[in-house]
């Protein structure tokens, strides 16, 4: 239980806006749904829930002093809505923003790859589900960066694979931290790598 001047842990809602927006782009990427979802759903949930509330769960880890997260949650749920104000920008009848190159689309998938591998590093010191959600992450990136460079299909389909396995592992994580705040147990995933 928070103390009354501590706000409560952001960690399971953070957690649970990463991984719902990034199953669903995933199911677009693996072709499972159509993909005028991502222009529907996915927009939406990038601006609100991926995005909006995982800049929220930042805020709140920056006051409680957990840096870990709070540039986590601020910057991916920065990714969310970057990736989402470009769709709008560059959709009809806006079209304020050109199509990306396939080097700009790769290069901004690498930057997201590498920040994502340093943070990785960093999840060992956290929680085994920390490790397994930023290293599907980071090869995700990857993955679509070569994708975005090469235009091969089976490079989509398999950043989908990774980002739909991460996106579940977020879920999961936001779960095991729930259930241990309201039992003491302490589910897979949850114990400590180091």
């Amino acid at each position: 239980m928070p103390q009354q001047d501590q706000p409560a842990n952001p960690a399971p809602l953070g957690l649970m806006a990463f991984g719902m927006t990034t199953v669903l782009l995933s199911l677009i990427n693996l072709n499972i749904v159509d993909a005028t979802l991502e222009k529907s759903f996915v927009l939406t949930m990038a601006i609100f829930f991926g995005g909006i509330v995982q800049l929220i769960a930042g805020g709140i880890a920056f006051k409680r002093g957990d840096m870990f997260a709070a540039t986590a949650f601020s910057a991916y749920g920065s990714f969310w809505e970057s990736l989402a104000f470009y769709w709008i920008l560059n959709s009809e009848p806006i079209g304020l923003a050109p199509e990306a190159s396939a080097r700009a689309t790769a290069s901004f998938m690498i930057m997201w790859g590498i920040f994502t591998f340093l943070m990785w590093i960093l999840t060992f010191k956290h929680s085994w589900n920390l490790v397994w959600i930023f290293g599907t992450l980071w090869i995700t990136f990857f993955l679509l960066a070569a994708y975005a460079l090469r235009g091969a299909e089976i490079l989509l389909r398999a950043a989908g694979y990774f980002g739909l396995v991460c996106g579940i592992l977020a879920i999961w994580a936001s779960f095991c931290i729930l259930f241990f705040d309201h039992t003491g147990v302490e589910l897979p995933g949850a114990s400590r790598p180091l």
